[in-house]
């Protein structure tokens, strides 16, 4: 993969990330409200939240670049007051894929609220817990895989947006030419067919494969970034660092990797006390680390 694809990537991967944690909070709220709450104008707030996943994404694109343009009143007034520009910058990408993601996160947020017996919560306030604390301690937990399920559907939403990005902020390398964008300049140009495709395999195994279902191989992935696998081919960096590279015969160990690996099974120390699992890793941090 060359410069320019690399540089995709990463954008791609600043873009979704920025507007999946963004839209998150905003997504949960909307959610509560459509789940919890009977006010006048509800089914119209519902039909604006889902209109992008009606609308033709490039409609949707035009929209946000006749509100939120440098000489459109919004645009203007993000500029003159915040130094904002999301008209072909990175940043109106970030809002094009959060637009494009927030009904898959608000809907998946609103089925898991209104999943939660109301009882349950009740129970807890007759037990003294305030309602911030009923939230925190009751209802969050309970709605957490939806959470979950929510953020996962809108990154993977945003990394595969297309026609509302290229309109709004056009496809611009290094500045806004995402994933999408640059598989599909790849293929205007003679010989380009290669590279798209090398960009088209990343983009399956970052949907599939990292938030893939049992079996998809996301276990595998990570074990093999840990050092706990070691690849018959292939190469593995971080940041520059060359933690793999069969070609080149390095494999570094998993001690020399300095990686954190929160595993799905509890997988503690039996020998030793709540403070000594809690310390273990402190014996061999690097000094100032």
């Amino acid at each position: 993969m060359d410069a320019a694809g690399y540089e995709a990537l990463r954008l791609s991967l600043l873009v979704s990330g920025t507007a999946t944690l963004i839209g998150l909070p905003l997504a949960l709220c909307c959610a509560w409200l459509l789940a919890r709450r009977d006010f006048r104008g509800k089914d119209l707030l519902s039909a604006a939240i889902h209109l992008p996943l009606v609308l033709p994404p490039v409609v949707t694109g035009y929209l946000l670049l006749l509100s939120f343009g440098r000489t459109a009143p919004l645009g203007r007034f993000l500029e003159q007051t915040l130094g904002l520009v999301l008209a072909f910058r990175w940043t109106g990408a970030v809002l094009a894929a959060m637009v494009m993601g927030f009904p898959l996160m608000v809907r998946a947020m609103r089925l898991a609220i209104e999943a939660v017996d109301p009882r349950i919560e009740a129970a807890a306030a007759t037990l003294g817990a305030p309602r911030y604390a009923v939230f925190a301690t009751v209802t969050l937990p309970l709605i957490a895989p939806g959470i979950l399920a929510g953020a996962v559907m809108g990154f993977a939403k945003a990394l595969g947006e297309f026609g509302a990005t290229i309109t709004f902020v056009a496809a611009i390398p290094g500045q806004t030419q995402t994933l999408p964008s640059a598989i599909y300049s790849y293929l205007q140009v003679p010989g380009g067919e290669a590279r798209a495709a090398q960009l088209t395999l990343i983009a399956c195994a970052i949907a599939v494969a990292l938030f893939g279902r049992s079996g998809a191989g996301k276990t595998t992935l990570v074990n093999a970034v840990a050092g706990l696998l070691r690849p018959d081919a292939g190469r593995i960096t971080l940041k520059g660092r060359v933690l793999l590279d069969r070609n080149a015969g390095i494999c570094l160990p998993p001690h020399q990797r300095r990686l954190g690996y929160v595993f799905q099974d509890a997988r503690l120390f039996p020998h030793l006390s709540v403070a000594g699992n809690l310390d273990y890793g402190t014996r061999y941090a690097p000094a100032g680390g």
